[in-house]
């Protein structure tokens, strides 16, 4: 081997090692996402990490159903990572376990991070007790997917904006089908539709604070009254999903006409029905008991944990993956919906005619309750339903069973919040 070509070999070997050693000082900001989100994200990762040549992230992909469970291990073991996304329903727990860092101080320092872009009760679903635990990443909200040409045959010839309206429409729907399918489908296995339908109501569904239920409220009953009605004329099958063989074929083939579900149905009904039934579909905002109602504002946001040792490079990937034009991306990657609504005027989202309704559902999204019970307490609302839904409890003895239930959840928060009073009222 000639002596030229060893100093060619050995200055290789230097400049491979420099970059080593320039790699191995780059920060880590270790960042845990889950699903399918999860390995989409990492498509994004490293246009951050050119952007930002000191920083590097150590993406570790975890499945939904563990996810909770290892979040809440690590907080036990003080091995949490800098930065995740959480489930928005998700947050009130942690931020009751001191586990996040607050961001209102990251937030007022960047001035290019504009709040008001995102809509309102999305954003909300972040702060808790007045501190910024969250941003959003995407949204989840349910609205109704229809069949237009059975409303049509039904003689339907609007969309209906307020339940009275919603109720006449399937009154006609199940006139035309008869009396073996349906004006739409309540899956009993799932709390959504009726909480979609008692969230319309002005009523908080828990009072003082979150220290009891609320379901004893006029609101409420109002709302499982509709829920109830809608099973009892036979409007809708007392079956779960599992009970449907396929919910996109049944859907196709006429079973029910209405079908409440969320933005990645999209996608299903646009691969599963046919291509002469594309035209045959259509999503639409929720009625309301007297106009255009709300929704829930479920997704997930990003969390930084107040463990982390690097809280500012943890910050500035949460602001890149929160660009609209990083949003925008994320979205043709994953079909998942902006939290903001400047990403809205791209092409793919403005011109998609069957998001256009949860666009403009997003404006009246609404957080769920902010305590850590909330998830055990909108279980047993299903269960509940599902009592209704049969005919084995009454509205009124619903709503009683519901308070009695939700105050048993929130027995410990009570007494949480009488203690942190005592400490504070004493001398």
């Amino acid at each position: 081997m000639t002596l030229r070509r060893l100093l060619a070999i050995a200055a290789l070997f230097t400049l491979a090692v420099a970059c080593a050693r320039k790699t191995d000082d780059r920060e880590v900001v270790t960042f845990w996402a889950m699903g399918y989100e999860g390995e989409v994200v990492a498509q994004l990762i490293p246009e951050f990490e050119r952007r930002n040549p000191g920083i590097k992230v150590d993406l570790q992909q975890l499945p939904w159903l563990s996810a909770h469970e290892k979040l809440l291990t690590a907080f036990a073991g003080e091995s949490l990572p800098d930065v995740s996304p959480i489930g928005n329903t998700w947050i009130p727990e942690f931020a009751a376990l001191d586990a996040l860092h607050p961001l209102d101080e990251e937030i007022a320092a960047a001035s290019d991070f504009d709040v008001p872009d995102y809509f309102p009760g999305v954003w909300d679903s972040g702060v808790v007790e007045g501190k910024i635990y969250a941003v959003p990443w995407y949204v989840e909200t349910r609205l109704p997917f229809y069949r237009t040409d059975l409303l049509k045959e039904a003689g339907v010839g609007k969309v209906p904006q307020s339940w009275g309206e919603w109720r006449t429409a399937m009154i006609a729907v199940k006139r035309e089908v008869g009396p073996e399918r349906y004006a739409i489908l309540l899956p009993l296995n799932e709390f959504e539709p009726l909480l979609s339908l008692a969230i319309q109501e002005p009523e908080p569904l828990l009072r003082e604070g979150g220290r009891y239920g609320n379901f004893r409220s006029a609101g409420f009953k109002h709302a499982l009254g509709f829920y109830k009605e809608i099973f009892d004329q036979k409007l809708a099958p007392v079956v779960t999903n599992n009970q449907i063989s396929n919910v996109w074929d049944e859907f196709g083939k006429g079973f029910y006409s209405y079908y409440i579900s969320g933005p990645w149905n999209i996608a299903k009904f646009k691969e599963r029905l046919p291509p002469q039934q594309q035209d045959d579909w259509m999503t639409m905002p929720l009625p309301g008991p007297n106009g255009p109602g709300a929704s829930l504002a479920n997704g997930t946001s990003f969390v930084v944990f107040r463990q982390s040792q690097h809280k500012a490079a943890a910050w500035k990937l949460i602001q890149y993956l929160s660009l609209p034009e990083t949003q925008a991306k994320f979205h043709s990657l994953t079909g998942d919906l902006p939290p903001r609504r400047s990403p809205w005027q791209t092409s793919a989202l403005a011109n998609d005619r069957h998001a256009k309704a949860f666009r403009e559902q997003l404006e009246r999204a609404v957080a769920t309750p902010k305590v850590p019970e909330w998830e055990r307490i909108a279980q047993e609302m299903r269960v509940i339903g599902e009592e209704v839904a049969n005919g084995r409890m009454s509205v009124d003895e619903a709503a009683e069973e519901m308070d009695r239930r939700a105050d048993r959840f929130l027995e410990k928060r009570r007494w949480m919040l009488d203690q942190a009073k005592g400490k504070a009222g004493a001398p």
